[in-house]
């Protein structure tokens, strides 16, 4: 509230409220151990992002041109920008090599979905469907790529690696599709109201299992939350006879609701604690602004070079809409105790974040101004269109 009032970023806000807590915990030379909790929390929130995110993506026969579209752009710039980030890491830290260099890039290099949704909702139709795919993808592609090199470090070669990564895929796809469809099977038909909590402990139990087995859990979660959105489109013949259209769609906008609320609850934490552990002293680091600049500049000139190739026109606002948020924190804590480099400053992240923030805010209100009809256009096809066509928007601390 205080956010929408004053303008002022939702995650600058919960970050400085961090660094107030920081502050005061140094003040009491109090030092408490709470990073125990960041691995739980950490997985729960991966899941609750994931789920979220293929909650959001309806896959509609009329709309795959536009998802072929921006998966190919969220794809290209994903895998451009990171490389690019990663090299201009092994720049400054000569003595990193190039994977665990992208994996520090990787993170700096997914787009926000929670912040795009809801803030691209007055822009035209194809414009604000367009993003909201892309960075769906984003977060989904990025969030994966990442744990598939980060677990798959320890093998040498790129083809060893490459065939390791998509037999992977495979293996995991196959059986995520038989348990996915078991379980929207059983919870269907669960009498109770408490299906929601006692199907998340399911998730987590899955990718913990799947963690056990080697597998890409989180392709389980994905395939899950397209299932339960899509079902009408993936299921066909007796596999879709046994699902009953009202309790699944009944499902569906319950998880949507707690998926969302859950979600938001574990951003809010996880931008507290950044800023509890943000190191103040290397904000005063020209460093840390130069390569956090050279970060940008890489991210949007890649953008506008993709949109350019893809759109050949119309390459605003879409161009400088790529926020960073709770992923990129999530990642970060993720990374591997043998993988972190100690001259990369955590600082970046937090300059990149209010950055990329700032600059999306700035992008769409000089849409807005240059092109009037935006915000009129937008209302008129939320009216017009059909509830269950247009994405639930919730307003996200990120």
């Amino acid at each position: 509230m205080f956010a929408r009032k004053t303008n002022v970023p939702s995650v600058l806000i919960l970050i400085l409220l961090g660094v107030g807590v920081q502050q005061l915990m140094t003040y009491f030379e109090m030092e408490p151990d709470y990073f125990w909790a960041l691995e739980v929390l950490g997985i729960v929130g991966l899941i609750m992002i994931v789920l979220e995110a293929a909650l959001d993506l309806e896959l509609k026969k009329e709309n795959w041109p536009l998802i072929w579209k921006s998966f190919t752009i969220a794809s290209l710039s994903l895998g451009l920008t990171a490389v690019s980030i990663a090299f201009v890491i092994q720049f400054f830290i000569p003595e990193i090599n190039f994977l665990p260099a992208l994996v520090y890039a990787l993170p700096l290099s997914i787009m926000s979905s929670a912040i795009i949704i809801p803030s691209v909702a007055n822009l035209t139709k194809y414009k604000k469907e367009f993003l909201i795919y892309e960075s769906t993808f984003s977060d989904i592609l990025g969030i994966m790529v990442f744990y598939m090199i980060v677990e798959n470090l320890n093998v040498e070669g790129m083809r060893q690696l490459s065939f390791a990564i998509g037999s992977n895929i495979v293996l995991t796809l196959v059986i995520s599709v038989v348990l996915c469809y078991a379980l929207l099977y059983i919870i269907q038909n669960i009498k109770g109201d408490a299906k929601f909590f006692l199907f998340l402990a399911v998730l987590v139990l899955l990718y913990a299992v799947g963690k056990m087995f080697h597998l890409s859990s989180l392709i389980i979660i994905l395939m899950f939350g397209l299932l339960l959105r899509n079902y009408k489109v993936l299921l066909f013949g007796r596999l879709r006879e046994w699902l009953s259209d009202s309790r699944i769609d009944g499902l569906f906008d319950q998880f949507k609701m707690i998926t969302k609320e859950t979600a938001f609850l574990v951003r809010t934490f996880f931008f507290v604690v950044f800023g509890m552990t943000l190191p103040l002293a290397s904000l005063y680091n020209w460093k840390v602004w130069l390569v956090s600049v050279i970060f940008l500049v890489v991210t949007y000139v890649l953008r506008f070079g993709l949109f350019y190739v893809v759109e050949r026109k119309d390459t605003l606002p879409q161009t400088f809409i790529a926020p960073k948020g709770l992923i990129t924190i999530l990642l970060f804590f993720a990374i591997p105790e043998s993988l972190r480099a100690e001259k990369f400053e955590g600082a970046v992240l937090f300059v990149v974040i209010i950055s990329t923030s700032l600059i999306m805010a700035w992008a769409l209100i000089a849409s807005k101004s240059t092109n009037p009809k935006n915000g009129e256009e937008g209302e008129e096809e939320v009216q017009e269109s059909d509830a269950g066509d247009k994405p639930d928007v919730i307003e996200m601390p990120n």
